[in-house]
């Protein structure tokens, strides 16, 4: 019988222990939290910013938070922004900050910010306008490379994105020059399809849950995904390896922050992001963007990060 006491005192000094840890944390952030958008409202970037919002409030894991679109030079812009703050500032990201270093378009790399998170990743489709002949990506690699000059394919927002990396990989699996390939770049998606629809273009690669909506507006064709298997949500629409291109290629977003946080703000937010990712909030928003769960906590993520910067090198033939 003595026990039940000494039973009771030690839950209520574990559940003290809890909430000060619990405090401890929270006082590390205490003013509004930005997430930086990198991009248009719309877009990839901008949907995964505005979806950590509204589970952060809804879940009551944060309060104060905003989202900020800083639009231009392919993310460059939202990322020069994150690396001038002190704290309370994150951006998305994705393998563009590795790229647009790589192809000096940057002096930025992922190593001047402190990876936070990796979130999820998805597919890139290939898409041709609604009133195109073109109905199966073979035919469409084949007329590419019969007569590359006639098909302009558009991307955004910026050259050496995993959009343009990934139809890239596949018409060099074809047997058609890269150099011969004819991009035009955009800054968002919607200008993107503008121009497909307009004939300006011919052809356009993006992520899926981007590409998703200007299918069901019915204004394009999706030919191809880059995913191992069909998706349950699109059964109609063949894989690369279907089409006879051995090409699975996949699209991550993440989070990072300014340079130098400290030890306590990496771990507030692995703290947070851990949480998220555990919530039937974030299994809904997967769902809804056709997105697939691919958290990695901060040391995950930097690990990820270095060995994505060696895969790209070696892509790219930067050396």
């Amino acid at each position: 019988m003595k026990s039940k006491p000494l039973l009771v005192l030690t839950l209520f000094f574990l559940l003290l222990i809890g909430c000060s840890n619990e405090e401890d944390m929270k006082k590390y952030v205490d003013d509004e939290v930005t997430i930086i958008a990198p991009s248009s409202p719309g877009g990839g970037w901008d949907s995964t910013a505005r979806a950590i919002q509204e589970i952060l409030v809804q879940e009551n894991l944060l309060q104060d938070i905003q989202v900020i679109n800083k639009i231009g030079a392919g993310g460059e812009l939202g990322w020069k922004y994150t690396y001038q703050q002190q704290e309370n500032v994150l951006a998305i990201n994705s393998s563009l900050i590795i790229t647009n270093h790589l192809l000096g378009q940057s002096k930025l790399t992922f190593k001047d910010f402190t990876p936070i998170a990796t979130l999820a990743k998805e597919w890139e489709v290939v898409m041709v306008a609604k009133h195109s002949k073109i109905n199966h990506a073979k035919t469409l690699l084949s007329e590419i490379k019969q007569a590359p000059k006639t098909y302009k394919i558009g991307i955004s927002p910026r050259l050496g994105n995993d959009d343009q990396l990934s139809f890239v990989l596949a018409s060099k699996q074809y047997g058609i020059d890269p150099n011969n390939l004819q991009f035009k770049i955009y800054e968002n998606s919607d200008e993107v399809v503008k121009a497909l629809v307009s004939d300006e273009i011919q052809v356009t690669t993006m992520s899926i849950s981007e590409a998703k909506k200007y299918d069901d507006l019915d204004q394009v064709k999706l030919l191809v995904i880059s995913s191992d298997k069909r998706l349950k949500e699109l059964p109609e629409l063949p894989t690369w390896r279907e089409e006879g291109i051995d090409l699975v290629f996949q699209h991550w977003r993440g989070v990072m922050g300014p340079p130098n946080m400290s030890k306590e703000e990496i771990e507030f937010w692995d703290h947070v992001f851990s949480q998220m990712v555990k919530t039937k909030a974030w299994e809904k928003t997967l769902d809804h963007y056709m997105w697939e769960d691919f958290y990695k906590n901060s040391d995950e993520t930097y690990k990820y990060l270095e060995e994505q910067s060696m895969m790209y090198e070696e892509l790219m033939g930067v050396h």
